[in-house]
């Protein structure tokens, strides 16, 4: 791989590493505002959704988990 190529897929690397950073600060704080609501509405439709969110963010970290180490 050329000098041009690897530059290219360093910017790549660091790219999915700050989406990651983002996603885990948004799935961090849903999870806690999930953990603050009473636990009455935590097993509502709105706690189940939100539930189902921190999942699916969980899920997608660790494709991207995977995409970095395909990459490194």
């Amino acid at each position: 791989m050329n000098k041009q190529r690897r530059k290219e897929l360093t910017r790549i690397y660091n790219a999915i590493e700050s989406l990651k950073d983002d996603l885990e600060n948004i799935m961090c704080e849903e999870q806690e505002s999930l953990d603050n609501m009473p636990e009455s509405l935590q097993y509502s439709e709105r706690g189940e959704q939100m539930t189902e969110y921190i999942e699916s963010m969980d899920n997608t970290l660790g494709c991207l988990n995977d995409a970095l180490d395909y990459i490194d």
